[in-house]
């Protein structure tokens, strides 16, 4: 099995009432996730704008789109396969990217986008390879 075929797309419950909404990105029973904590973080992408191009040897992730809209660009680095995903909140999900799979955000909508995202380890610059997709 190729690591673009080991992309799950983790479809997530939104939950809207006049309040506001409430959504739960990481419920800790994913497969896969680590007994440790790892690290959780949010970027944000202008309009036209991409963000990642890189693949990480050794971490993996998991990625929702909280805010905005964003096209997930996905490759595996040795078969080559590639993957598009469209996300946005209104499509309450999550994407679990293992690794050796080059990633990149581009922005698809008119607005900023905002993604929220769980590693399973620290950063070590080491362990994030640029990549042009």
């Amino acid at each position: 099995m190729s690591q673009i075929e080991k992309v799950k797309i983790i479809s997530r419950r939104l939950i809207i009432d006049d309040r506001g909404w409430f959504f739960k990105a990481i419920t800790g029973t994913e497969e896969d996730i680590p007994n440790h904590t790892g690290e959780v973080y949010l970027t944000m992408g202008k309009p036209g704008q991409g963000k990642g191009g890189h693949y990480h040897p050794k971490a993996v992730e998991w990625f929702t789109v909280i805010e905005g809209s964003a096209i997930l660009k996905l490759e595996d680095i040795e078969t080559k396969e590639r993957k598009e995903i469209e996300l946005s909140l209104e499509k309450a999900c999550s994407v679990f990217v293992p690794n050796n799979v080059a990633h990149i955000f581009v922005n698809s909508g008119d607005s900023d986008f905002i993604v929220l995202a769980y590693t399973d380890l620290l950063y070590d610059p080491a362990d994030t390879i640029a990549y042009i997709l």
